[in-house]
């Protein structure tokens, strides 16, 4: 009886799928750090490094959070037949819209962003084109999520990580082509199945794209707009660090960082497999508005916070040892930091379980605020504290910042859409309905 209610329980069943695929999508990767750090430089990787940087500077104003728009659309009530499809076509024109005005001022001031970046003009204009193509990836995986086909999620994203890792085996290993390389090999992944979710959303019925909505239009953007301020914020809390780093060590350094954060983003990729099967769960719960329900969510966060923060604590004992060991003993240097950024990663899986009610809600403009400002004292730490204690400065930065958007969030979270968090501990039996 109780393996058959395990069965039929949707987030424990998606949870795990999803966790097995963001598990083996963060594997494959991280089985070609080894390789790379020993093919490439950490000047070399410091370029890589930089590229993944412009990538997430470039979501906030490229993508404007349209995947979580057209997501969000699925749990309108009272939606006509051909709506949905109709609306992420709507998202879509707005994507070629960003994607253009993007490129235009990319290319009027390539030459300084190359200079800035340690980039070539080249792969900062494919990097608008990489991020275009994640963007509709993500639009087809957020269908995929909503509907509850954690499989089909799965089964795309684990293929992505597979291809982008034989063909960077094949570019750095085989021809030695070093950072160029690498970077090829995510542009072209990017590109092709960002092809595939555009086929795959067209076989499903999900896209209409010759179509005039000027009401959709305004929706995605009065739901994506707000988010600018919270994307760009989460680029100055994850992502500016890289760039204070080149500027103030320089690229080496920058890359010796970046492995320390990978080994970090392992961890923030499990977080994101739990909250995408938790979500529909959530948001499916929030909708009944059930006190005692409420209760019962309250108590999981609360014994998940408690797990994930001792799980934190193992990461400053093994985590030196284990960068070393994988990543070689010119990347030692990684070590010093891991603890620090680990435990701003659970600071962020944290946070994951906070937004959830704000998105919920679709008031979103304080989340933006509280991201904005946790990102400008990151920045302003950075500052400060790289040029003081080097890589170690960033990381303290980073978790401090962590931490910081963490609470303000909760405070949002709480003014936008209530729940029990002091007044949580009846004793109601309400297992039946998770």
């Amino acid at each position: 009886m109780t393996n058959q209610r395990l069965r039929n329980n949707t987030f424990l069943s998606g949870s795990a799928v999803y966790l097995v695929s963001n598990i083996l999508n963060a594997a494959i990767p991280f089985a070609l750090l080894p390789v790379l750090t020993r093919f490439l430089s950490p000047s070399e990787y410091g370029q890589v490094a930089m590229f993944h940087t412009l990538l997430g500077a470039l979501i906030a104003f490229v993508g404007l959070s349209l995947h979580g728009a057209a997501g969000r659309k699925f749990y309108d009530g009272n939606l006509a037949e051909n709506d949905l499809k109709e609306f992420i076509g709507s998202c879509l024109q707005i994507l070629c819209l960003t994607t253009l005005v993007t490129l235009s001022i990319l290319i009027a001031f390539s030459g300084k962003f190359s200079q800035w970046l340690g980039l070539d003009a080249k792969w900062i204009l494919l990097a608008v084109l990489t991020t275009t193509s994640s963007v509709i990836v993500q639009i087809r995986f957020g269908q995929w999520q909503v509907r509850k086909k954690a499989k089909f999620y799965g089964a795309m994203q684990v293929s992505k990580s597979l291809f982008d890792v034989s063909l960077s085996l094949l570019l750095v290993v085989v021809f030695v082509y070093g950072a160029d390389g690498r970077i090829t090999a995510q542009v072209i992944a990017a590109v092709s199945f960002a092809g595939l979710a555009l086929w795959f959303l067209k076989k499903d019925n999900l896209l209409r794209f010759f179509v005039w909505r000027p009401d959709f239009i305004r929706e995605a953007l009065s739901f994506g707009i707000p988010l600018i301020p919270h994307v760009g914020g989460m680029f100055l809390l994850t992502t500016v660090d890289r760039f204070v780093i080149n500027s103030e060590l320089g690229l080496a350094e920058a890359g010796i960082y970046m492995v320390a954060v990978q080994f970090g983003m392992a961890l923030s990729l499990i977080f994101d497999a739990i909250n995408k099967a938790y979500v529909p769960w959530l948001f499916e719960r929030l909708k009944r508005d059930e006190t005692e329900e409420k209760r019962q969510i309250v108590r999981y966060t609360y014994a998940w916070y408690c797990f994930i923060l001792l799980g934190a604590a193992v990461a400053f004992i093994v985590g030196p040892w284990l960068i070393t060991a994988i990543a070689g003993e010119k990347y030692a240097g990684a070590g010093d930091v891991i603890g620090w950024l680990v435990l701003g990663q659970v600071f962020n899986g944290m946070y994951l379980m906070i937004t959830n009610y704000i998105f919920f809600s679709k008031r979103t403009g304080l989340l933006s605020l509280a991201s904005i400002f946790s990102g400008v004292v990151n920045f302003l730490l950075l500052i400060v504290l790289v040029r003081q204690s080097g890589i170690q400065g960033a990381a303290y930065a980073f978790c401090s910042a962590m931490a910081l958007r963490f609470l303000l969030s909760w405070y949002v979270a709480q003014k936008r859409h209530p729940m029990p968090w002091l007044t949580f501990r009846r004793s109601v039996n309400v297992m039946e309905k998770v």
